[in-house]
């Protein structure tokens, strides 16, 4: 026998971590609204039963204001489902009371989860779950999904339910159901301590408040970039030796095979140093990034960030919620682009599209980092701390920019006034640290990894092609370096730069290899593992602290990679906007760095 589920809940109370429980699906859960957007369908076997079970988007009501509310209530009001279980939040069960009363109205086979259980211990919060049930007239379960804990009984329950006809209820309005949560949560909840949430509150203050909110986000965004830039040099240096070494041997066993030298060359130059450049340089800097990322979510600091930008994006005539899928950038824009689903104005939902670019991604990070180190600060590993300083400062000009240009879309091509919407600030919680990280591990650091192995398969056969087909003594790459360098040295920078950024469409993480393999004229991509030797070779070329500027700042605001080209024609469905989120960034860039070599001939 097959049994449907319906899975509802306001955001934020655990309703994913049940559904991974259930269906053994390792789905990233995080501790802010908003995370699950459309419905996830998983299937688990309990006893004698088959079940699927239909994971809602999270919402407060279903009284259809927004995208989530509107999936929500149309999966509530179908017969596409047996029974709806209602996960609610034990530390605030008042409000979660809305929702089960709403889904009640539409269908009575339902029964209510009240998770996080061990919250409301530690808040001195008894939920008398009998009485409640018999107040409701359905099945009511405690559980603490994190834990594992009344997991078993919430499966028992479900096997042995058996399907009510549907009684069709006269529907209350707003008013009323709060009327009405408000007497049976005063009924079923007993707060031992009217200042459980006092610790919570205390430390809003300081990271809410307008004068201390938005230095302390700097300041932890520091902290990050700074653990990140210490920890990923050592592996990605073990793993270029590695893969360098791995290569060799790869070589020599191609030539006992007597294996053409074309497609040799092809393989060991073109796919595999490409593709290993991308893993060695990548790989580190994701693997500790996407876990603190992940960890601070799960915190609940990313609703605490959206809420302290809020104000600004507002000027801007955009969403509050920008700032999440801003956030969401930081690690991969194609993963910001997905996100800005959680937007639900259309028109906000594509500046957010837009200007996410502005926020460099994991692959950007190890070009702007390796010139900072050469030209800014030395490449000493104990400037790493001042070296994340000014990579921050080139972080905040990228989201200054991202203000910026919201501004000017929102009164522009994408007029409009900004939504509101309801973001709720929960409370802080102890993320399981060793499950956030496997996760995200996989969830996104390897999966964005392969994503990225994909596009540098056939980018470097390309590069391959560039450099070894040659036309009148001069390779494909020296011509068209040669023709580029005019507009190249007009914005400060030159045709090898110009031509690695194009080359490095598919994957930001080559752009350097490809300066090199120019500068050199080599047929491959370069080593550029040692920073002493590669300034003294870009310093030979020609770069100087105007070049390293311009470099920073074009790495910082050019056209997006080839994966979030392809995210952003997915998302919203038009090569139009894929376009113009390539030429808005671009433009900009060059405008920029075309200042900044006026001002260097001017001084």
């Amino acid at each position: 026998m097959i049994k449907r589920i319906a899975l509802i809940g306001n955001p934020n109370v655990g309703k994913s971590s049940i559904f991974n429980i259930l269906t053994k699906n390792n789905v990233h859960t995080g501790n802010w609204p908003g995370k699950t957007v459309g419905n996830k369908i998983g299937k688990y076997n309990y006893k004698s039963n088959e079940y699927i079970i239909y994971d809602l988007p999270g919402t407060y009501s279903l009284v259809s204001h927004s995208k989530e509310e509107d999936i929500a209530k149309s999966f509530i009001e179908s017969d596409d489902y047996d029974i709806a279980l209602v996960v609610c939040d034990a530390t605030c069960l008042e409000r979660n009371l809305n929702l089960v009363l709403q889904t009640l109205e539409i269908n009575n086979n339902v029964i209510i989860a009240v998770n996080l259980m061990d919250e409301a211990k530690k808040k001195n919060i008894d939920v008398d779950l009998n009485k409640l049930s018999k107040t409701l007239n359905v099945p009511v379960i405690g559980t603490c999904a994190k834990n594992n804990v009344g997991i078993k009984n919430l499966l028992d329950t479900i096997e042995s339910y058996e399907k009510k006809d549907k009684i069709k209820k006269n529907k209350m309005t707003i008013e009323k159901i709060n009327n009405e949560s408000s007497k049976i949560a005063s009924d079923v909840v007993t707060y031992h301590d009217n200042n459980y949430n006092k610790k919570t509150r205390k430390i809003d203050k300081i990271l809410t408040s307008r004068i201390t909110g938005i230095p302390i986000m700097i300041i932890g965004l520091l902290i990050i970039f700074w653990i990140t830039i210490s920890l990923s040099n050592y592996p990605s240096d073990l793993l270029y030796k590695l893969f360098n070494t791995f290569g060799n041997y790869l070589f020599k066993f191609f030539n006992k095979l007597n294996i053409n030298p074309i497609i040799t060359s092809i393989i060991i130059n073109g796919l595999y140093k490409t593709t290993t450049w991308v893993v060695s340089v990548m790989l580190p800097p994701m693997c500790i990034f996407f876990p603190i990322f992940a960890i601070l979510e799960d915190y609940g600091v990313l609703p605490r960030i959206a809420f302290n930008l809020d104000k600004i994006f507002k000027k801007c005539n955009s969403c509050g919620k920008q700032a999440l899928t801003m956030c969401m950038g930081f690690g991969c824009n194609a993963v910001g682009i997905t996100s800005a689903r959680i937007i639900d104005s259309k028109r906000e939902r594509l500046i957010a599209i837009i200007t996410n670019n502005f926020v460099p991604c994991n692959g950007r990070f190890p070009t702007i980092i390796a010139i900072i180190s050469m030209f800014l600060i030395g490449y000493s590993s104990n400037n790493s701390f001042l070296g994340a300083v000014i990579l921050t400062i080139v972080i905040m000009l990228g989201i200054t920019m991202t203000f910026i240009v919201s501004k000017i879309l929102s009164i522009t091509i994408l007029k409009g006034i900004p939504s509101s919407f309801s973001l709720e600030l929960p409370p802080y919680r102890r993320p399981n640290f060793i499950k956030t990280i496997i996760n995200t591990l996989y969830e996104k650091a390897l999966k964005i990894l392969i994503r990225a192995i994909c596009v540098a398969l056939p980018a470097g056969i390309i590069i391959w092609i560039f450099s070894n087909i040659n036309i009148n003594g001069m390779s494909l790459f020296e011509i068209i370096t040669q023709f580029l360098d005019p507009f190249g040295r007009a914005i400060g920078l030159d045709g090898v730069i110009i031509l690695a950024f194009i080359l490095g469409f598919p994957a930001n993480e080559i752009v350097i290899p490809i300066m090199l393999m120019g500068y050199l004229q080599n047929n491959t991509i370069s080593d550029y593992n040692n920073l002493s030797e590669l300034k003294n070779i870009l310093v030979t070329n020609g770069w100087t602290i105007k070049t390293a500027l311009c470099t920073i700042i074009f790495s910082l605001m050019h056209f997006p990679c080839s994966t979030t080209c392809i995210t952003i024609k997915k998302e919203t469905n038009s090569f139009k906007w894929m376009f113009v989120s390539i030429i808005i960034p671009t433009l900009i860039g060059m405008i920029i760095c075309f200042i900044i070599n006026l001002l260097f001939i001017i001084i």
